[in-house]
């Protein structure tokens, strides 16, 4: 499936290895370089994996000096790509963004601002979207273009650092950043759920079980998102009955007794004893889904 390892020279001052694998969505994706190139504070590695690229994409990225990136002839989907991505990366840290996303100026900055005051390197951060319809609490609503054909890129950066937003519990979505040695040693985004639904929330719990307490959305950090444009063409996992399956329990109850996702966040996440009541429910659904298993 892999066809190809293109690795370019990288600034020796990087801090990150950005992430973004690709589906045949070029326009997108030169939006996300180019805010990348245009706003970051700090020089980054950049790298791309290529999903078929029959769109233009692959000839366009070969002539990207900057940019690093793998290439498989056909679409593996966003967990095969992901990992596939990693094994060029450089720095001690990683960043995943998806391909339809637009990163706002100073996103970097105010991100290791935060890993400055962390104080190790047990930690999962996310940036704070703006998604033309809010897709969850966590993201703020304002419609700058629903398309590449209608961004309206000089409003968003006029606007986009007024809007009021805490800071916020339960990191999961892209853009996320953690250390690389930790992505390491939770073993990247599993396989089993490709092409990738439930991916998020399952390397999440991979880093809870870990030992992660430390789950944070930062406000300041933001990015445009266009909103899932590679998902609605794609033939979906059911990630929903393989997380149960996996894990005993739903993804929904780990963001929302676990991580606390969308709360404002108040540090570290505490450790967790399941209430008996509970494990009995989430014990009957996973005896529901393991029949939904078999249609897997």
């Amino acid at each position: 499936m892999i066809q190809t390892y293109r690795e370019r020279p990288i600034s020796e001052n990087a801090k990150f290895s950005i992430i973004i694998p690709s589906w045949n969505n070029l326009e997108y994706l030169k939006i996300c370089v180019q805010s990348i190139r245009k706003n970051s504070s700090y020089n980054h590695q950049i790298i791309v994996h290529v999903n078929s690229g029959i769109d233009g994409t692959l000839e366009w990225i070969e002539l990207q000096p900057d940019i690093n990136y793998t290439y498989s002839y056909e679409n593996i989907g966003v967990c095969y790509a992901i990992n596939c991505a990693r094994s060029m990366v450089k720095t001690d840290y990683i960043v995943y963004v998806n391909d339809d996303m637009y990163l706002c100026p100073e996103w970097d900055k105010f991100l290791l601002d935060e890993i400055s005051k962390i104080g190790h390197q047990k930690f999962f951060l996310s940036s704070t979207v703006i998604e033309p319809v809010a897709s969850s609490s966590c993201a703020i609503e304002k419609n700058f273009g629903t398309s590449f054909k209608d961004f309206n890129e000089d409003a968003l950066l006029k606007e986009f650092k007024h809007f009021k937003f805490n800071d916020w519990a339960g990191a999961t979505w892209p853009p996320n950043l953690l250390p690389t040695k930790l992505w390491d040693a939770v073993g990247g985004y599993s396989i089993e759920f490709s092409p990738g639904m439930y991916s998020d929330p399952d390397f999440s719990n991979k880093l809870w079980k870990a030992g992660v307490r430390y789950f944070k959305g930062v406000s300041a950090s933001r990015a445009y998102h266009f909103g899932s444009k590679s998902v609605k063409r794609a033939k979906l996992n059911k990630g929903y009955y393989q997380f149960i399956n996996k894990w005993g329990y739903t993804s929904s109850f780990l963001t929302k007794n676990i991580l606390h996702r969308g709360e404002i966040f108040n540090g570290p996440v505490s450790n967790l004893i399941i209430p008996y009541n509970i494990r009995i429910k989430q014990f009957f659904k996973r005896i529901i889904s393991s029949f939904k298993k078999l249609e897997i």
